[in-house]
């Protein structure tokens, strides 16, 4: 078996090297400018990408975990890459939830990192993922279900912006009867809102969200966001870290801006 070593950005498209991988039984991480594909003995054992909600807030914003344990679970075993082993150990989590939640959150994230078959940025072996072992999934699988979903969803509409852009409800247009699952999602369309986030805020895995999104487009009822003509500078989007480890437990809100207040007191007062 030929020793697979770090690699640098080069033009490969991620598919033909996952393919390569495999063929190795190689384990490590491969990373692309959409997300990161977590391989060991050749299988994905993992996929995390920025643009779909993680094991972590499937399963907090659910209900199926309470976000203490959650935590907990992070800090007691993140540095081990033993997460899914302790929410099942410890008893906050039955087995067979954290597979279906690990297995909806992989193929979820694997659409994303694999629809453009973008290069990949490096392969660094024997990188783990904090979440542990769940279940492994052949390369062959994630991608031919990939291609199965973009297939599927072009179908449905074929306008990819759909999938990434903040969207807005189509003014003018009345209520419509619609399915349960669909009028919820259209519920959560405010202009702001990209089809993860919203996803996020449903508890739902990504593609059953971007099914009902495009579905929603073929009937004229959400359209992506126009930008503004002189749009506001933004922050740009966090990556996806270079390095294994779990999103940083939220902290407390800032403090307010001292500075900002005194000078609104000065105005009040000169008022």
């Amino acid at each position: 078996m030929i020793t697979p070593t770090r690699t640098a950005r080069t033009d490969e498209p991620a598919s033909a090297l996952l393919g390569t991988l495999a063929a190795q039984g190689a384990s490590g991480a491969v990373s692309t400018e959409a997300g990161i594909v977590y391989l060991a003995a050749g299988h994905v054992v993992h996929v995390e990408s920025a643009l779909t909600p993680d094991v972590g807030d499937l399963l907090t914003h659910s209900g199926a975990l309470a976000p203490d344990g959650w935590w907990q679970a992070i800090d007691q075993a993140g540095r081990r890459c033993r997460v899914g082993r302790q929410l099942v150990d410890s008893g906050h989590l039955a087995a067979g939830a954290l597979e279906l939640c690990h297995l909806g959150a992989l193929f979820d994230a694997a659409y994303f990192v694999l629809a453009h078959d973008g290069p990949v940025l490096r392969f660094r072996p024997g990188v783990s993922h904090w979440l542990g072992a769940v279940r492994a999934v052949p390369v062959d699988t994630v991608l031919r279900e990939s291609r199965r979903r973009r297939e599927l969803l072009h179908r449905i509409w074929p306008e990819p912006t759909i999938d990434l852009a903040p969207l807005a409800r189509v003014t003018g247009t009345g209520p419509a009867d619609l399915p349960a699952r669909r009028s919820r999602t259209l519920a959560q369309v405010d202009g702001v809102r990209t089809a993860a986030q919203i996803a996020t805020a449903l508890a739902c895995r990504t593609f059953h969200t971007l099914v009902e999104l495009r579905r929603l487009a073929a009937a004229g009822l959400v359209v992506p966001k126009a930008p503004a003509l002189v749009p506001a500078p933004a922050p740009a989007p966090a990556p996806v870290s270079a390095e294994p480890g779990p999103a940083p437990r939220p902290t407390a809100p800032d403090e307010p801006d001292t500075a900002l207040l005194r000078r609104l007191l000065h105005a009040l007062e000169a008022l």
